[in-house]
């Protein structure tokens, strides 16, 4: 009740909880909202503006040492972000496509020799590309600008790059399967993230609304402290939001 912008707020990226045994970040925990700005102007009937597309978007991760005294976070990476999309243009073939842009900041909140922070501006065009049934492939290619300071990190552009590509597929109501991958074709350096989920209740026959969900990671910068560093690591768990 008194609440009203409630309707204001969405997930934006995966919420899940998963764990990978062996590792020295062995849980990874990650939430994600996001807010339009400008929401309560559709339910107004006020006329479209440019500022319809405005939204405010937060993500944390965490990276969980589960085996270690005391089990300390080892990592926390923190991203707001201010996003822009605008309206989906649906075509004759049943092609949506939508372009999102935005300025992030990353930073793990550490001080010293541990800190970690970057500013990009970013560009990503998408598009939905229907296939049999209610199956459907996303795509989104990305370009990324790194401004401000990068002293915590200066070198971070060799091992993250400019260009990325988030390739999805699946049904809503069933199996799905993403991947996102960001790369430098200078150094040859990277990174791929690879997400399968499937709606639990399908598999029980009945709750607990969750989805079952698998992570692997492979390549540089899982986290902003390991930026520079190589890794493989796979992980099951669960999501509320994939």
């Amino acid at each position: 009740m008194g609440n009203a912008f409630i309707g204001n707020l969405a997930p934006y990226e995966p919420i899940y909880a998963v764990y990978g045994p062996g590792t020295d970040t062995e849980a990874r925990l990650q939430f994600s909202f996001e807010y339009h700005l400008f929401g309560s102007r559709s339910s107004e009937d006020l006329p479209t503006s440019w500022r319809d597309g405005l939204h405010f978007a937060y993500t944390q991760r965490m990276f969980w040492d589960l085996r270690a005294k005391s089990m300390p976070f080892r990592n926390i990476d923190y991203q707001p972000e201010v996003i822009y999309v605008t309206p989906a243009k649906v075509l004759d073939n049943g092609i949506s496509m939508a372009l999102q842009g935005g300025l992030r900041h990353e930073s793990n909140g550490r001080d010293g020799e541990d800190s970690r922070s970057v500013n990009s501006l970013y560009v990503a065009p998408m598009a939905a590309i229907p296939l049999s049934g209610d199956w459907r492939v996303l795509v989104s290619p990305r370009l990324s600008f790194y401004v401000g300071d990068k002293s915590d990190n200066p070198d971070i552009v060799r091992y993250r790059g400019h260009t990325g590509l988030f390739l999805q597929v699946g049904d809503p109501n069933g199996l799905r399967i993403s991947t996102n991958t960001r790369f430098n074709f200078s150094s040859a350096k990277g990174a791929i993230n690879t997400e399968v989920s499937y709606p639990l209740p399908r598999l029980l026959g009945g709750g607990p609304d969750f989805y079952l969900f698998a992570q692997g990671f492979a390549g540089y910068g899982e986290n902003l402290l390991d930026y520079n560093r190589s890794i493989t690591r796979l992980r099951i768990g669960f999501a509320l939001v994939r």
